[in-house]
């Protein structure tokens, strides 16, 4: 998985490829722990996410969680396959899509 940070101000945007699961969640966990200070707006830019695991949704409910607090967070960009596992999991009635 490959994940590209973008940050304006206090507003963050991480844009993930490739595939978040059980392997590359303590990554995207580990950076999203060293980048949220400060920030008030997290977007997560799903566009090029080919697959996410129930290791990956913990990670995202995670970070959720972790926002709320401090302003607000929004997936963009997602694509059909993880369209369809944030339906089957509830995540679409959790989480901002966009």
């Amino acid at each position: 998985m490959k994940i590209t940070k973008n940050q304006n101000g206090t507003a963050l945007t991480i844009a993930l490829t490739g595939r978040l699961d059980t392997t590359t969640a303590p990554e995207l966990e580990n950076e999203l722990k060293a980048s949220l200070a400060g920030v008030t707006e997290l977007t997560l830019d799903l566009k090029e996410l080919e697959y996410i695991s129930s290791a990956g949704l913990r990670v995202l409910l995670s970070a959720h969680k972790s926002m709320q607090a401090k302003g607000g967070m929004k997936v963009t960009n997602v694509n059909e396959i993880v369209a369809e596992v944030f339906d089957v999991t509830g995540f679409t009635d959790i989480l901002t899509i966009e």
